[in-house]
């Protein structure tokens, strides 16, 4: 079994899903009291988040670099960022870490196309939603087209994002936002939604949708399974 180097805390209310899943699926597939090999690397998200208003995406690359390098030098064998967002400054991370780095969006995208789906709701933060180091990947690597909600939509989720769900704040009241939103992107032709941002399924499951949901957390660290025992 590889050894799995998580970069977690953004938020740790995602990363405690992603260590629980990673753990359920080991035991599932090895049985026994088999659990993951796991090494965590919890930033403050305080600090993240600071460096992502104010734009300051190299300082970030490089803090989330400095990372993986200490999972890296600590014995891990690849990387899982365990967030959607800061796979902004995946191409930093790559650059200084030796080991493989699992990316978010290409098992997503793995896990869409084997559904035989094309065309997919994106939610998630505004960064996400917005610019091309997700979306982009997702159409011109695995040839998805990516829709997502109207502007005044997407302000709505980001904020519930960070002014909610990264506190571990759960509202009936947001889940019915999301789900008119959903629903909307559905209108316009969504056949899927993605949950992409690591703490919305927190909020939501399939039933909040009437397409398949594909929750990038789950998604993710079934893939660092798959690759710990392959």
């Amino acid at each position: 079994m590889k050894t799995i180097g998580l970069i977690g805390g953004m938020s740790w209310e995602s990363t405690v899903h992603y260590y629980r899943r990673i753990n359920e699926g080991i035991k599932n597939r090895l049985g026994g009291l088999h659990s993951a090999r796991i090494i965590l690397y919890s930033v403050d998200f305080d600090d993240i988040e600071r460096m992502q208003n104010s734009g300051d995406w190299d300082a970030a690359g490089n803090y989330l670099a400095e990372a993986a390098c200490r999972l890296e030098s600590s014995g891990a064998d690849f990387l899982v960022l365990c967030t959607n967002t800061m796979h902004k400054v995946a191409p930093a991370i790559e650059r200084q870490a030796r080991i493989p780095l699992l990316h978010i969006a290409d098992a997503t995208a793995e896990s869409i196309k084997k559904s035989g789906i094309s065309r997919v709701g994106l939610l998630g933060t505004r960064f996400t939603m917005e610019e091309e180091f997700y979306r982009g990947r997702l159409a011109t690597q695995h040839s998805l087209e990516v829709m997502v909600p109207e502007a005044f939509e997407l302000e709505s989720v980001h904020g519930i994002i960070y002014n909610e769900l990264c506190l571990g704040l759960i509202r009936d009241q947001s889940r019915m936002v999301f789900r008119r939103i959903i629903s909307n992107l559905i209108s316009r032709g969504a056949e899927g939604i993605i949950l992409g941002c690591t703490e919305i399924g927190m909020l939501l499951s399939a039933k909040d949708a009437s397409v398949p949901v594909f929750d990038t957390t789950d998604i993710h660290a079934a893939g660092a399974v798959d690759f710990a025992l392959s």
